[in-house]
């Protein structure tokens, strides 16, 4: 396999990311409207910080970003700044959300952060784009993931909260 490599004038490298926020007390409030702003929100912000998203997508309760970046960047600088104006654009924007949470925070404070290797972009790409579309995932489409069939445990009705990416 060939890797698509990006450059800047001393360095060659391709770095991917996955990443995952989850809403505070896993609150069901992203709807698709708030998912459509919340990703117009982390679009502009990536544009900022100079990222790419490859692809982002949101269940109702926690959203996937799959992004590539330079080695210039300071990840926890990105992720504070997508957290914290995400957080403050959308209480202002969707006051019905602070109903289902309190003390302004919109966002549970872990996230999981995981580097991503070219020969699996495909698939996390697929299952992001699948998030909160049981069809897309459910019948003759299966994903593996840590020797997880995802399309078996969602029909199989054995969902928890956790996320089928990472365990989280």
């Amino acid at each position: 396999m060939r890797y698509q490599l990006d450059s800047s004038s001393h360095s060659v490298y391709s770095l991917n990311y996955h990443l995952i926020f989850c809403v505070k007390y896993r609150r069901k409030i992203l709807t698709e409207k708030v998912s459509n702003r919340l990703k117009e929100i982390v679009s502009d912000i990536s544009k900022e910080f100079q990222v790419k998203i490859i692809e982002q997508e949101s269940d109702k309760d926690h959203i996937h970003i799959l992004f590539k970046t330079k080695p210039t960047i300071i990840m926890t600088k990105y992720i504070n700044s997508i957290k914290g104006v995400s957080s403050r654009k959308l209480f202002l924007e969707f006051p019905e959300i602070k109903l289902k949470l309190w003390k302004g925070h919109l966002w549970s404070r872990p996230y999981c952060l995981l580097t991503t290797g070219q020969t699996t972009l495909d698939v996390l790409r697929r299952y992001i784009e699948s998030q909160g579309d049981e069809e897309k995932i459910v019948g003759k489409k299966e994903i593996r993931i840590k020797n997880r069939n995802i399309s078996s445990v969602k029909e199989n009705n054995k969902e928890d909260d956790k996320c089928y990416m990472c365990g989280w």
